[in-house]
């Protein structure tokens, strides 16, 4: 199995309800889409915070499951720092590439990239996954 076809088909009921798409998965890089959709919005249909923050923890996570040692069980958020550049309207689709900072043992630390289909940068998500 690719990790691309195991990431597809693990069971992540709250990206399901986001509509994020995983696009790549390989062991350095993970990529999925979000269309910003009016209840992932808030004032005048800009998307919310916490729609791009869950975006990127679902990227960090479907990263760092392809990338489990040996033994591990699952993985867990336990750290996660969203410095917010621009935005993007309703209608737009948000694009999260995720590439390792770290990856240990015990934690991997994964930096995602969020921005717009025509590249304007949205956020910078760096978060720590615990290996369980």
């Amino acid at each position: 199995m690719t990790p691309l076809e195991k990431v597809n088909s693990m069971k992540m009921p709250f990206a399901e309800l986001k509509g994020v798409s995983f696009t790549e998965a390989e062991r350095d890089r993970v990529v999925a889409r979000m269309l910003v959709r009016p209840d992932l919005c808030t004032l005048n249909h800009m998307i919310h915070g916490g729609a791009v923050m869950a975006l990127a923890d679902s990227v960090g996570a479907a990263a760092t499951v392809i990338n489990l040692p040996e033994g591990a069980n699952g993985t867990t958020t336990i750290e996660s720092k969203t410095n917010f550049i621009g935005g993007a309207r309703e209608g737009m689709t948000v694009i999260a590439t995720a590439t390792p900072v770290h990856r240990g043992r015990r934690t991997q630390v994964w930096q995602t990239r969020l921005e717009t289909e025509d590249g304007k940068l949205i956020a910078v998500v760096t978060q720590t996954q615990m290996v369980l």
